[in-house]
């Protein structure tokens, strides 16, 4: 984030203050341009941006919190096997959760028998043109071959194409970036601590010019830390509208924050389908969200087990019982 412009442009009339230009975190042409999956060199580019989807994952309380909420109760319900321990599991399903992809490399030992399967990060993990092929990309753009075969590619389906999943939430990336948004504006309001919103309209004739910069001043030494101070104006015989404040936009009223916030909430949640109880999100009204332990069965049917059961397509192609999943219940 660049540094809050502060500029102070003085003259015997005018102080004022100005932000930045505002920096998106995303662009639609930057990630929603999955109409194919380009085909460069030995591998498929993917048909979103992987990077930003992983930028945007801590953009937003909202947009993470549900999928760690999904996360946890599918680590937490995972039965470890010796070919697959829990925190690869882990791994993998906050690749799948996040991106939309996940990737599990077969090892085999010296007998070419099954030895263990590790998490390949799906961030940098690219399917080859080839039948069976990926490669593994680091930072460099340097890439390793995967052995043919031994990667297990878990996606989520999607419309366009078939060679890579995207994740569920996508139609709600506008609302996170607009809930970052409006966060990172309130940020530089703040620390930009000039909060006055108004013009200083003098005209008594009673003040000489060192009263004039006294109070020039006074109102510069108003931002920062202490912001919130309180002024003294003394005008002996001064007229009545010889000093004037003339608002000139409160940003309180006017940004609209706590609507673009709850409206922003609202889509995103919406988008994970995750009970805000479950969330530890604050109810707005007296009501609440209701039983959270009803909440929490219909949860538990409508998108845990359903999740489970992708992870299922594992044990079909092993030729065993990899994963196996203790029921999501309440104690």
């Amino acid at each position: 984030m660049n540094e809050i412009n502060q500029t102070a442009e003085q003259n015997d009339k005018i102080v004022s203050f100005t932000f930045g230009d505002s920096e998106p975190l995303g662009d639609a042409k930057d990630l929603l341009t999955y109409l194919q999956c380009t085909e460069l060199d030995k591998w498929y580019e993917p048909p979103i941006n992987f990077n930003t989807l992983a930028n945007t994952f801590s953009s937003s309380s909202y947009h993470s919190s549900p999928i760690y909420v999904k996360r946890n109760i599918l680590t937490s319900t995972f039965i470890p096997h010796k070919y697959l321990s829990r925190s690869a599991f882990e791994r993998i399903a906050n690749d799948f959760l996040i991106l939309g992809n996940g990737y599990l490399e077969k090892r085999n030992n010296l007998l070419k028998q099954p030895d263990g399967l590790k998490p390949a990060l799906a961030k940098y993990t690219r399917r080859g043109v080839d039948t069976d092929q990926y490669f593994y990309l680091d930072q460099y753009l340097d890439d390793h071959e995967f052995k043919k075969g031994s990667i297990w590619h878990l996606l989520m389906p999607e419309i366009n194409q078939e060679i890579y999943g995207v994740p569920e939430y996508l139609s709600a990336l506008n609302s996170v970036w607009l809930d970052n948004s409006a966060t990172v504006f309130r940020q530089r309001y703040y620390k930009n601590g000039s909060h006055a919103g108004f013009i200083l309209y003098l005209s008594n004739p009673s003040h000489n010019e060192k009263d004039i910069e006294e109070l020039k001043k006074a109102l510069q030494n108003s931002k920062g830390p202490g912001n919130f101070r309180n002024l003294l104006m003394y005008a002996p015989n001064g007229k009545p509208d010889g000093l004037k404040l003339i608002p000139v936009g409160e940003v309180a009223a006017k940004d609209n924050f706590a609507d673009i916030k709850s409206v922003s909430q609202d889509d995103i949640l919406t988008a994970h389908r995750v009970p805000p109880s479950l969330m530890g999100i604050t109810p707005k009204n007296t009501g609440g969200f209701g039983d959270p332990e009803k909440a929490s069965i219909v949860f538990a049917r409508n998108e845990i087990k359903p999740l489970q059961d992708r992870f299922l397509q594992l044990n079909d192609w092993m030729g065993e019982e990899i994963v196996r999943f203790t029921p999501y219940k309440l104690e």
